[in-house]
C-alpha cells in the first residue's frame, strides 16, 4: 500500500537526518563511536489560519523551516562532536535572520546592482543580466561548496532522506537495502524549491522594474531595484511553494516533468549515493517521525517539548 497521501519532508544533518511528519519532528545522528542517537520533538496541531493561506503559507514556512533547520542542525553537530552546546533563541533568530540577509543580498540585492550599474538606461538589458547572475551566482555557489569534504557527506545524507522517503511513499519495509534502490532526486525537494525562487524573482521583478516608475538619478533606480528585491521576498517565496506544490502533484504528465527537470537537475549536485550506513540513519529518523519506535537507537532527551506547526 503506498503512502502518497502522507507527505513528509526531511533534511541533512552534519552526519544525520532530520524528518518531519505530520506530528513529529525527529533528527537522526550517527555518533563518533558508530552509535545512532535521535531526538523527538512533538508538533503542536494548532496553527494560524494564515499559515494555511495559499501563496501566504510559503514565505511563512520557508521562515519556520530555516528556523527548525537550523536548530536541528546545532544538535547534529553537538553530538557528531560529542560537545552540548546549544543555541539560545535570540542567537537562533539572529543566526537565521542573518542567513536569510546574506542570501538575499548575494542572490537577489547584487545581481541586481551589477545590472542597474552596467545597464542603468536600459531596463530590458539589465534585467537580462540580472536574471543571467541570479542563476550563474546560485548554481556556482552550489558547485564550489560541493568539493568540501565535510559537505559532500552532508549531501549523501540528503540522498538518504530523499530514499527513504520515497521507500516510505512506495509502501515498502524502511529498511537500507529498500531504499538504496530509489533515486536520490525528488521533486519536493529545497535545492528544487531554491531554483524556483530564482527563476520566479526573474518573472516577477521584470514586471515590477516595467511597472514602477523609475528614479531620475542612477543611484536611485539601483536602490529602489534593491529595495523592492527585498520587500517582495514573501511574495515570491509564496509563489514558489504553490508551484512546487503542483508540480509534486503532477508529474504523471510529461510538461509538468519537463517543468521541474531543472530543480532535479540541480539535486544531482546537492545529493550524492549514500552507503547502508547513512540509510539507516535517515530510516531512524523517518520512523520516529511517523510515530513509530526504534531499537537500534537511542533517544535524546528534548528540552523543547513542542514546536508549532506551520505547514498546511
Amino acid at each position: 500500500m503506498k503512502n502518497k497521501e502522507i507527505t513528509v519532508g526531511g533534511q541533512a544533518v552534519i552526519e544525520g537526518v532530520m524528518m518531519k511528519g505530520s506530528k513529529n519532528l525527529a533528527t537522526a545522528v550517527r555518533k563518533p563511536d558508530g552509535e545512532i542517537v535521535y531526538r523527538k520533538t512533538d508538533i503542536s496541531s494548532k496553527s494560524g489560519k494564515i499559515s494555511k493561506l495559499p501563496f501566504v503559507r510559503g514565505s511563512i514556512i520557508l521562515f519556520s523551516t530555516l528556523i527548525l533547520g537550523t536548530k536541528e542542525l546545532t544538535f547534529s553537530a553537538n553530538q557528531a562532536d560529542d560537545t552540548e552546546e546549544e543555541l539560545s533563541d535570540k542567537e537562533l533568530f539572529m543566526t537565521v535572520t542573518f542567513a536569510l540577509l546574506l542570501g538575499v543580498g548575494l542572490f537577489m540585492v547584487l545581481p541586481s546592482a551589477i545590472g542597474g550599474l552596467l545597464f542603468s538606461a536600459n531596463k530590458l538589458y539589465a534585467n537580462i543580466l540580472e536574471a543571467f547572475l541570479r542563476l550563474l551566482f546560485f548554481v556556482v555557489y552550489i558547485w564550489a561548496i560541493s568539493f568540501s569534504k565535510d559537505i559532500r557527506r552532508v549531501f549523501e545524507y540528503h540522498g538518504a532522506e530523499h530514499k527513504s522517503i520515497y521507500a516510505f511513499e512506495n509502501g515498502l519495509e524502511l529498511t537500507p537495502e529498500n531504499a538504496k534502490q530509489y533515486t536520490t532526486l525528488h521533486p519536493r525537494c529545497g535545492t528544487s524549491f531554491l531554483l524556483i525562487v530564482m527563476l520566479c524573482s526573474i518573472f516577477v521583478f521584470s514586471i515590477v522594474d516595467f511597472v514602477i516608475p523609475t528614479p531620475a538619478t542612477m543611484w536611485g533606480r539601483i536602490g529602489l531595484k534593491a529595495v523592492l528585491r527585498v520587500l517582495f521576498m514573501p511574495a515570491i517565496a509564496g509563489l514558489s511553494y504553490e508551484f512546487q506544490r503542483f508540480t509534486s502533484r503532477n508529474l504523471h504528465k510529461k510538461w509538468v516533468r519537463t517543468l521541474a527537470s531543472p530543480g532535479l537537475l540541480l539535486q544531482k549536485i546537492t545529493t550524492k549515493e549514500p552507503d547502508l550506513d547513512q540509510l539507516e540513519v535517515a530510516i531512524v529518523a523517518l520512523r520516529v517521525a511517523m510515530g513509530e519506535t526504534v531499537d537500534n537507537a537511542v533517544e535524546i532527551e528534548n528540552k523543547n517539548l513542542k514546536v508549532k506547526e506551520e505547514h498546511a
